[in-house]
């Protein structure tokens, strides 16, 4: 699969949200403030994973029904990609 710029771009930001993090740390910031910015990058971190597994499922379910083959087994793939990834 090739992955776009987009999904970098998402990544690049989650990483230096964990920079952010570890320097709030080093800096023994609030608690809360931590958690707040550790939840923000749990979030885009799934949000990242929702648009890899889309984009994935569309090709492939393209590809396949192309081919005339069955789409069930693809979909219920890419729904426990994403339960599992919780």
């Amino acid at each position: 699969m090739e992955y776009n710029d987009q999904i970098m771009k998402r990544l690049k930001r989650v990483e230096g949200q964990v920079g952010g993090v570890l320097r709030m740390m080093n800096e023994e910031k609030n608690c809360k403030d931590v958690v707040s910015q550790l939840s923000a990058i749990r979030s885009a971190v799934d949000k990242t994973i929702a648009v890899i597994v889309a984009d994935n499922l569309e090709k492939c379910l393209k590809e396949e029904m192309a081919s005339g083959g069955d789409t069930q087994k693809m979909v219920e793939e890419a729904v426990n990609l994403l339960v599992k990834s919780r």
